[in-house]
C-alpha cells in the first residue's frame, strides 16, 4: 500500500510519529552496524575509532549491550582508561548500571584506577546506589584500594552502605586483610558492631580469615567508641 493512503488514516500528530518510525527503519542497520563497531571498540580500547563513530553518529554514548553495559561501561571494566576518559566528552550516562547492577564508577573503583575515578567523580558520577548493593566503595574496600576509598569517602561515599549479605565496606577490608584500608575506615562514623547474613561483625570476620592484627585494632577502636 502506498505510504500516502498508510498516513490518511493517521491525525496530523500520529503521522509524524509513524513517519519519524518509517525514517528510522530505513537508517537502523547502519546504525546497528555502527554501534556493534563502538561497543567492539570500547571492548578493545581502540579510543580513536571510537571517537569517529561518535562524532559521526555512528554510535550513541548512552546505547547498550545485551548485558546492560554501556560503551563507558565495557571500557572501564577492561581498564581502558583513555578510551573512557574519551567517552566523557561525549557526555555518557554517568550512573547507568549493567544487568549485575555494576556502574563504570564501581569497575573503576574496583581497579584501583584513580585518574578514572578523579575523571568520573569529577563530571558527577554518584557514589551510592541508594539501597542495598554493591557500591564503588565496597569494591575499592574489598580490593583494597587505599587511595581510591580515599576519593570516595571525601566524595561523600557512605561507609554505612550494605551488600546483599549486609557486610559493609569495613567488614570487606577487614575479611581480605587490607589493614590500611581498615585504618582509614575505622576513621569514619562506621557502625563497629554490625554483623553480615552470617553473624559475622568485622572484627570476627578478619579472626576468622586469619587477619589478627586487624581483629586487634577494630577491637581497640570498639573499646575506645565505648568510653
Amino acid at each position: 500500500m502506498p505510504m500516502s493512503k498508510i498516513l490518511s488514516r493517521f491525525s496530523s500528530g500520529a503521522r509524524a510519529i509513524v513517519l519519524a518510525a518509517f525514517a528510522f527503519s530505513l537508517t537502523s542497520p547502519a546504525l546497528a552496524d555502527g554501534q556493534s563497531e563502538a561497543f567492539a571498540a570500547a571492548y578493545r580500547g581502540n579510543t580513536g575509532s571510537l571517537v569517529k563513530l561518535l562524532e559521526s553518529g555512528a554510535a550513541s554514548p548512552n546505547a547498550v549491550d545485551e548485558n546492560g553495559n554501556s560503551l563507558l561501561i565495557l571500557s572501564t571494566r577492561e581498564g581502558h582508561t583513555e578510551t573512557a576518559a574519551a567517552l566523557l566528552r561525549f557526555r555518557p550516562e554517568l550512573d547507568r548500571r549493567n544487568n549485575r547492577g555494576d556502574s563504570a564508577l564501581m569497575f573503576a573503583a574496583m581497579r584501583g584506577d584513580e585518574k578514572l575515578v578523579d575523571l568520573l567523580l569529577g563530571q558527577g558520577a554518584r557514589t551510592d546506589t541508594g539501597g542495598k548493593g554493591w557500591t564503588a566503595l565496597h569494591y575499592a574496600a574489598f580490593e583494597g584500594k587505599l587511595a581510591v576509598v580515599e576519593r570516595l569517602l571525601n566524595a561523600g561515599a557512605n561507609v554505612e552502605a550494605l551488600t546483599p549479605n549486609l557486610s559493609d565496606a569495613l567488614m570487606l577490608a577487614a575479611r581480605n586483610g587490607h589493614i590500611d584500608v581498615v585504618r582509614r575506615l575505622l576513621q569514619t562514623p562506621v557502625t563497629l558492631g554490625r554483623r553480615n547474613d552470617h553473624g559475622l561483625t568485622a572484627e570476627e570476620w578478619a579472626r576468622s580469615k586469619g587477619n589478627t592484627d586487624i581483629a586487634s585494632l577494630i577491637e581497640k577502636a570498639r573499646a575506645e567508641q565505648k568510653r
